[in-house]
């Protein structure tokens, strides 16, 4: 595919970064600790159904509205310590988390954002069911700012929302442990250039986040959403990308979902479709498909469901791409026919014939819905009003692809693509908080907080990296990882550079290869320490965790007994030198001293592990010394 040019294209981008905060609850004062693998039966479980609510101007949010339309049931999950009444929205909240607020303005200082004189409260309308109450509470804490060029619009904080177990058509199932777990959530001004650039900033924040000290680790405690747009098109927040590497792509494939769907609704124009015309009627084509070899169209009539379609003027070769792997505005109508609808998905006439469905079939589909040459249409098959409401949907959706880019909420997709959520929401969804007293931020906190900021990450990495003599790429990794302790009480039991690749190559290579082994962190400790205690060598560690790892030893005693690492190696290395050396006398007089390296290898075989490569190369230095001698 050719390149993209992000600046001829118009490109805006902004990124909002929400950061877990490790101290108790936003409102309350439960754990935020993590659940176990296995909680066991919740201690209570409530039922909820949520309704949209007006604004203080009487305005219903539109992306609240249409979650109502969807009239699902909610039940949450609670467990005693990491929920209670607060949560279930049962008992008034209490005062904001002081430690928390602390941290956010903790934040704010290193951004070098400007606080709040007082920080309100305010209840932002979210009806997804992913709070019981209904909303989620956020305050302001700073403005501007500016990070690595970029600047900082607002830094607030909020609480965080509940957590999704499990979901049907008509009902989900929340656990109420990660509601009210505070979150930062920082938002940057649309002057981000490139993916690669969205990727540097988020990087810089994440940094400067776990710089304060007071952050949640691991999968799903920092979410980076993107706000994307370029000329012509819209703004489209993309929510949930979980990995830095990832924003890149999921920037580049949102940048051309917009420039296929302006070509869409440029090529609608010169063919002179207007909305007007997108009103076909629904017609039921069961008896084209009576005979079907569709696995999907036959099973659906078979089982009393049926297939409806509908005309879509002007859509020939529009709906479809030249490859899957690129944006089309199938996928788009489809997402919103299983969306809106709770239908599977759609067929449509650029994919067709194909899937089972004949040429006849497709020739009859287009006969009965008095398709022109550049028509097309959409297919359904479900049970009969869910498909009328799904080909409704797609007609609606059809007549916004003729304005180009909606704005939406779109969430990322494990292969960086983005997948329609919601509208995007409007202000609103915003109104005052009054269970909530607001917090002052008096001149005399933020001169403490300022007095004690923590160093900057480069700071801490250029530590690191003299401290323990190891590389500037390997010390960059120990502090973004938050392994700095572990290293320091690692390099102990070894050397620094030692520890650094057990952290950060061994085990991650040992965790991929071997998915369903037990933490190896303990033992790599005691395989470090058996290092020190001259046990073997350093280069054996990774052999020793491997045997762990895999299962065939209970620990680093048992895995040195079953490689024979055991003592008496010094004596065997010295015996196997003298021999090769022999053994390649002649070899060893033209070479002289060279001839210790090509040698190195034939040992390092025997005793990797066993002893150090020092060792082996001075027992053969010896050697070869020994021989040119005589």
């Amino acid at each position: 595919m050719e390149a993209l040019d992000y600046a001829k294209l118009g490109f805006r981008c902004g990124l909002e970064i929400h950061q877990q905060l490790a101290t108790s609850k936003l409102f309350c004062r439960c754990s935020t600790e993590d659940p176990p693998a296995e909680p066991g039966p919740p201690a209570f479980v409530i039922h909820r159904r949520l309704r949209p609510t007006q604004s203080e101007l009487g305005e219903v949010d539109a992306a609240a509205l249409q979650e109502s339309r969807r009239n699902r049931r909610f039940e949450y999950h609670g467990y005693h310590g990491r929920a209670c009444l607060v949560e279930a929205d049962e008992e008034p909240p209490n005062p904001a988390s002081e430690e928390a607020l602390d941290v956010a303005l903790t934040m704010a200082a290193l951004l070098q954002a400007t606080p709040v004189d007082e920080v309100q409260w305010m209840r932002k309308i979210v009806i997804d069911g992913s709070n019981t109450s209904g909303f989620q509470r956020t305050g302001l804490i700073a403005l501007g700012g500016e990070v690595d060029g970029v600047g900082v619009q607002t830094l607030a904080l909020e609480e965080d929302s509940c957590q999704r177990l499990s979901e049907s058509a008509d009902a989900v199932a929340f656990g109420l442990d990660r509601l009210g777990i505070p979150l930062i959530e920082i938002a940057t001004a649309p002057t981000i250039r490139d993916g690669n650039h969205a990727r540097a900033v988020a990087a810089r924040i994440g940094a400067l986040l776990r710089a304060t000290g007071r952050v949640k680790r691991g999968i799903g405690t920092i979410r980076q959403d993107l706000n994307v747009s370029i000329r012509g098109g819209a703004r489209i927040e993309v929510k949930g990308v979980q990995e830095l590497n990832s924003i890149p792509r999921v920037t580049e494939w949102e940048v051309r979902r917009q420039l296929r769907l302006l070509e869409v609704a440029e090529a609608l124009a010169k063919r002179g479709v207007k909305a007007s015309d997108l009103t076909s009627a629904v017609v039921d084509l069961g008896d084209v498909f009576a005979k079907t070899q569709s696995t999907v169209v036959k099973k659906t009539l078979q089982s009393g469901g049926a297939i409806l379609g509908v005309r879509l003027p002007g859509f020939h070769g529009l709906i479809g791409a030249a490859s899957k792997d690129l944006p089309r505005l199938g996928r788009e109508l489809s997402v919103y026919a299983r969306r809106d609808a709770g239908v599977g998905g759609i067929l449509h006439g650029d994919e067709l014939p194909g899937m089972g469905v004949a040429a006849e079939e497709v020739a009859s589909v287009r006969s009965r819905l008095a398709c022109k040459e550049a028509d097309s249409f959409v297919l359904v098959a479900d049970q009969r009003k869910k498909c009328e409401a799904a080909l409704r949907v797609v007609l609606a959706r059809a007549v916004v692809a003729l304005r180009g880019v909606p704005e939406e909420v779109r969430a990322a997709e494990q292969d960086d693509s983005t997948t329609y959520l919601r509208p995007l929401p409007g202000a609103a969804r915003m109104y005052p908080e009054t269970d909530v007293p607001p917090v002052a931020v008096s001149p005399q906190r933020m001169e403490k907080i300022r007095g004690n900021l923590p160093p900057p990450p480069e700071a801490v990495r250029e530590r690191v990296r003299n401290q323990f003599h190891i590389s500037e790429d390997e010390a960059r990794q120990i502090v973004d990882g938050d392994m700095v302790g572990e290293l320091a009480a690692w390099a102990k039991l070894a050397d620094g550079p030692a520890a650094s690749r057990v952290l950060l190559l061994i085990l991650p290579d040992l965790r991929r290869r071997y998915p369903k082994a037990d933490d190896l962190r303990p033992h790599a400790a005691d395989a470090l320490a058996a290092v020190k205690a001259n046990r073997f060598a350093k280069e054996g560690v990774a052999l020793v965790l491997e045997e762990v790892a895999a299962g065939r030893a209970k620990g680093v005693e048992e895995a040195v007994t079953r490689l024979g690492l055991g003592g008496g190696a010094e004596a065997a290395l010295a015996e196997r030198a003298r021999a090769i050396v022999g053994e390649r006398a002649d070899f060893v007089r033209e070479r002289g001293a060279e001839s210790v390296g090509p040698l190195m290898g034939l040992l390092m075989k025997e005793f990797r592990g066993k002893v150090d490569g020092g060792q082996v190369s001075r027992a053969l230095a010896k050697e070869v010394d020994r021989l040119l001698k005589r």
